[in-house]
């Protein structure tokens, strides 16, 4: 999937955001743009999650039934083993079916009663409509998404570019609505996000090319997909590793760009835990050692500038000098008073503008008739001529004159 950016650059105007830091002991009140009716809850880690960070995993498994708490694993925004060298190294591997046996040992020792991995990646895709993955999907009390691509989970659960729910996130938000609670790290957390889910970049490009819809492979291009993500949280953009990346500029720059109002920038290893999602009751607390950024854009302005054509953009501007006032020739003449004569003024005008122009660096003069290409002179008398340059009083009254000051045609 490609998109090209528009042809205007959007410069924010940030005299109006307000942005509000939550930690651990506040909470927050926010209202849905779109109202569900779910029931369940969401856990939403900024990515960098420490194995012994008991405060989230235990939240987690509370909220999915404590000791009898079962926890589905989805890690397909991993690469699948396919494309992992080191596939066969349990120490070195980094493939969906490794991250996912690791997460599910995770939430074991942290007390949940099971813990599976449900086999979908992007070399399964097929999985995500099977009925046995439905039926092991129906059998959780809680779902956790792990880190990597965010665009591999569209990929893999949304049908790609169709944009539809396949049966296993169909079934996930049956889930969901019905009490389950639905956690996930990194990419996992930003796929949570409605429309608009950040999907690469960078803050110094974001900041000053601006953000294009679309899936790109450099990822320092600021892009985003238009049709969002899960859309389990829609009262704000999210994005993560704000503090390691020093991604709130980009955070910023997207929201200005797509026209929202409030950003959830979640810190490593913190978690931005959210009850009754999609509904006027939505309330968010934060766990964990760090914090959580709102950026509040309500009273954002911003200005439109168009992007100048490289095409017509000259590459060099002709210096023109200042005009110079002359009361006594510019002023008309009284009545019954002769109009001064301007014509051996004019002369030396001319004859100035045509100096000026063989002064500038790096442009040749204008051959006009009679005129011939100057020979490069001595150094002397290229001193000699300089200096006689300088002279401007002296200069101004030979042009007043009408005399030649240069030799132009040897």
């Amino acid at each position: 999937m490609r998109a090209h950016s528009g042809t205007a650059r959007r410069t924010v105007l940030a005299g109006s955001i307000a942005l509000a830091l939550l930690t651990t002991a506040p909470t927050a009140h926010a209202l849905s743009e779109r109202p569900q009716q779910p029931h369940g809850s969401l856990v939403l880690v900024g990515g960098g999650l420490k194995d012994d960070n008991k405060q989230v995993y235990g939240e987690i498994i509370k909220r999915a039934g404590g000791p009898a708490a079962r926890i589905g694993v989805i890690t397909a925004a991993s690469v699948p083993e396919s494309q992992d060298p080191h596939a066969g190294d349990p120490d070195l591997c980094s493939n969906s079916a490794c991250n996912g046996a690791y997460y599910a040992d995770l939430f074991k020792r942290h007390g949940a009663a099971d813990a599976q991995w449900i086999p979908l990646d992007i070399d399964h895709v097929a999985n995500a409509d099977s009925d046995a993955v439905v039926a092991q999907i129906n059998s959780m009390s809680g779902f956790f998404f792990g880190g990597g691509d965010q665009y591999r989970y569209l990929t893999t659960l949304l049908h790609g570019d169709r944009h539809t729910d396949s049966k296993v996130l169909a079934a996930i938000r049956t889930k969901l609505a019905h009490g389950a609670v639905v956690a996930g790290s990194s990419a996992g957390a930003q796929t949570a996000s409605g429309a608009d889910m950040v999907s690469g970049g960078e803050s110094y490009e974001g900041l000053r090319g601006g953000s294009a819809p679309g899936y790109y492979e450099d990822p320092a291009r600021l892009a985003y997909i238009p049709e969002g993500g899960f859309g389990f949280l829609r009262s704000g953009l999210i994005d993560t590793h704000t503090g390691a990346y020093g991604r709130e500029g980009r955070a910023l720059r997207l929201a200005a760009d797509t026209g929202h109002d409030r950003v959830y920038a979640l810190e490593e290893n913190t978690a931005l835990v959210v009850d009754h999602p999609g509904t006027p009751r939505e309330h968010l607390t934060v766990l964990g050692p760090n914090g959580v950024a709102v950026l509040d854009l309500h009273g954002a302005r911003a200005h439109i500038r168009p992007r100048l054509d490289p095409a017509r953009r000259p590459l060099h501007l002709p210096h023109r000098p200042r005009p110079v006032r002359r009361p006594h020739l510019d002023a008309p003449a009284r009545t019954g008073q002769a109009a001064p004569d301007t014509r051996q003024h004019d002369a030396g005008a001319r004859q100035h503008r045509r100096l000026l122009l063989l002064r500038q660096p790096g442009r040749r003069p204008l051959l006009l008739p009679h005129h011939r290409p100057r020979a490069r002179l001595d150094p002397r008398a290229e001193h000699r001529e300089r200096h006689h340059l300088r002279v401007r009083p002296a200069l101004r009254r030979h042009l007043q004159q009408g005399r030649r000051v240069l030799r132009l045609d040897r």
